[in-house]
Formats: C-alpha cells, structure tokens, sequence
C-alpha cells in the first residue's frame, strides 16, 4: 500500500511524534510506501518529502505578519491546502494516517483527503476533538464543559489564559465541528478505552471509533535485569498536568532515591527546589538512555493529573519489565493489573501515594513474567495486524 502519516512535528518531540515515527518505520519495515507531511522546523528528521511541508508558525510571536498568519493556520491556510494537495497529487496515496494535526496543520487535510476518495484514518493521542485546549483541564482541574458547549473556553479563558488565544481555539472548534470531523474521517483509532468513553461522551458515533493501543518497537528482549537498583524513578515532560510537583512533595518525605528523567516548563524551579541525595534531576535522555534507566529501577511512577491517554512511558516500562505506580485516572489503569505489574494510587493524593511507593518498593515483582507480557501486548506485529485492518476496512 501507500500511505501518508501527518503529524504536526515530525522529530521526537512527544509521545505523538515518536508513535508517528515508529509507524512510519514499522510500515516501511513491510515493504509499504510510506510520505510524511509535517510543519518545518529546525529539528526535523531527514525526509525525502519535506520540500512539501508548510512553513513554521510560531505562537508566541508578537510580529504581525506571524499573527495573521497563526490565525488563519488553524482554520486551514492556503500554504497547507496547496502544499498538502500537491502531495496527495504527486504520491497518490491509498490511506492518509493523521495523528496530531491540530493548529499547526489543521484538520483540513482530513476534508481534502475525503474529497479525492482516499481512506483516512486517524489516531487520537489527545482530546483536542473534544476540548478546544486539547487536555480537559481548567485551572489544573478536569473539566468536560466543552464536551457539550464549546463557549466554555470563551468563558473561562481556558487556552492560555488569554481572551484572543481562547477565541481562536473557540473558532477552530466551530469550523471542524464533530459532523465534518466523523464525515470526514473514515476511523478514529483510540489508542485506549478511556479514549473511547470520552468521544462517545461528546456525541462522536461508536460505527467510527476502533481501540488499539501503541506499541512498542524497541530492542527490549535482553533487556530485563534480574536485580534492580535501590531507586524508582519518572521519565516525562516536567509540566503542571503530569503531576510531578505531587510526586516530588512526596518523595521528599521519603527515604528512597528518586530519579526524574526529562525536561519542561517546570524543569528549573522544580530542580532548584528539589534537587537533593534523595532526588536527583538527569535532563533530556536519549532512548538508550532511558531503557537503562528505566529498565534497571525498581519500578516507574506516572502521577498524572489529567486523562492520560495510552502513555507509551508507561508502556515502555513495562516492556522492560519495570512495574508502574500510576495514578489511578484516564488510560492508566487499563496498563496496570494490580499487585502483577504494578499498582495505583488515588491521583493528587500525596498520603496515598506515599503508601504505594512504601508498598512498591517493599513488594517483590517477577520482572520477566511482566516484560512477556507487555512485550506480547503491545508488539509491533500484532499493532500491524490490526491496522491493516482498519486501513482495509475489515
């Protein structure tokens, strides 16, 4: 087959790009053609088809020329309509596989590809359908108004705090209102069945909606140490909706050794704050660097605060047999099978978590019997299997 991936970035910048560009090396890996269509930017991977992607917008530029132009992007701009339908011209492709579209590209490449006949499919790696500011949060509380009326983000100012930033958010929800998304769009690939639950709780139709979770295409078969080292640790964006304060205000308390991989908006205070003999601050890992961090830990924790999805963290963890402490919220609790590859804790909730970490590092765990069956889980082949399904229309 031939298939085109979206995705607004195409280097690993999030959880979305990495899955687009394990996806994209997974198909290529069985003999498919395979295009990207991505924004430029400076840390862009290689690709033979980046003379199509559009320009680069920034948000935060105060230059009016940017501004209009950030404006009209989301809504669907002349510069991505040509460039996107000079692609579909030039590759002719048999699927178009969107993932993180949004703002930077928008969902008209969904409406053109629909207009030439070609199958789409979509993977949803966050609620921006659902919640003009993708993440179901106001004020760092969940919150679902716009489920049912979007003049919520008007009300609360809920992009960014800002008036004008919430009335392009607004504007973007009007113009791909949920009928032209579901005409548009063939399947709507949930990665978990919390994800699911949230679409059908805004009104999207169950004919549309198919689970699969991500999958895991990394080396991780002689990667399960029998012994652990004496720490946990946490690898992920250090931001507000992760959680991480709540973790650290607890670790802190502890006498355990606590590693925190990643960087983000909180990265400095948090480390300037919490950095100790107990709680140590690594930076950005590269993937081996992870792995062996992860994979050497007693266990992982992923204290979210908001409706995590599928996060391919936890996934990843438990593919190398390091149990999850995860709160008890979104699509977590379907990665963890209490007391075999892990455990929850009520999120937000620091005396909770401070018991299942106690818990956690005192219980004994059978590293090899929960890498099996992850790596079973969420392998590449059964991934593949399953969408070629979708993408066939089985």
């Amino acid at each position: 087959m031939k298939i085109l991936i979206a995705n607004k970035f195409y280097y690993p910048r999030g959880g979305d790009c990495i899955y687009t560009l394990r996806l994209e090396s997974l198909l290529k890996r069985k003999g498919h053609e395979v295009a990207a269509f991505a924004i430029q930017h400076p840390q862009n991977q290689p690709c033979e088809f980046q003379s199509y992607f559009p320009s680069e917008v920034s948000y935060s530029s105060g230059n009016k020329k940017n501004l209009i132009k950030a404006v009209w992007r989301p809504l669907g701009s002349g510069d991505v309509k040509h460039k996107f339908t000079a692609l579909l011209d030039d590759f002719q492709p048999d699927v178009v596989h969107l993932n993180n579209i949004h703002t930077h590209l928008s969902p008209v490449l969904a409406e053109i590809a629909y207009k030439k006949q070609i199958r789409v499919v979509w993977t949803l790696h966050d609620y921006k359908l659902l919640c003009p500011r993708y993440d179901c949060l106001r004020n760092g509380i969940p919150c679902r108004l716009c489920f049912s009326d979007k003049t919520g983000v008007l009300k609360h100012k809920c992009t960014k705090n800002s008036l004008f930033a919430s009335s392009l958010a607004y504007v973007e929800a009007k113009k791909w209102s949920r009928e032209k998304l579901e005409k548009y769009t063939h399947v709507f690939i949930c990665p978990s069945e919390f994800m699911k639950s949230q679409m059908l709780a805004g009104g999207f139709s169950e004919e549309k909606l198919r689970v699969l979770p991500n999958f895991v295409s990394i080396p991780v078969e002689d990667f399960i140490p029998a012994q652990r080292e004496d720490y946990y640790c946490y690898a992920g964006r250090i931001s507000g909706e992760k959680g991480i304060a709540t973790l650290l205000q607890t670790a802190q308390q502890l006498p355990y050794s606590l590693k925190i991989a990643g960087r983000g908006p909180l990265f400095d205070n948090l480390q300037s704050y919490y950095a100790s003999d107990k709680i140590q601050f690594l930076g950005y890992l590269n993937q081996g660097e992870i792995q062996s961090l992860v994979g050497k830990a007693r266990f992982s924790v992923i204290p979210s605060e908001w409706y995590e999805n599928n996060p391919l963290s936890g996934i990843e963890s438990l593919c190398y047999g390091t149990p999850v402490l995860g709160a008890a919220m979104g699509g977590i609790p379907e990665l963890i099978e209490e007391n075999r590859d892990g455990r929850l804790f009520e999120s937000g909730n620091t005396e909770d978590l401070k018991k299942k970490i106690e818990e956690m590092m005192h219980s004994p765990f059978d590293y090899a019997a929960i890498a099996q069956k992850a790596q079973k889980k969420y392998s590449p082949e059964s991934y593949y299997t399953s969408l070629m399904n979708l993408y066939c229309d089985k």
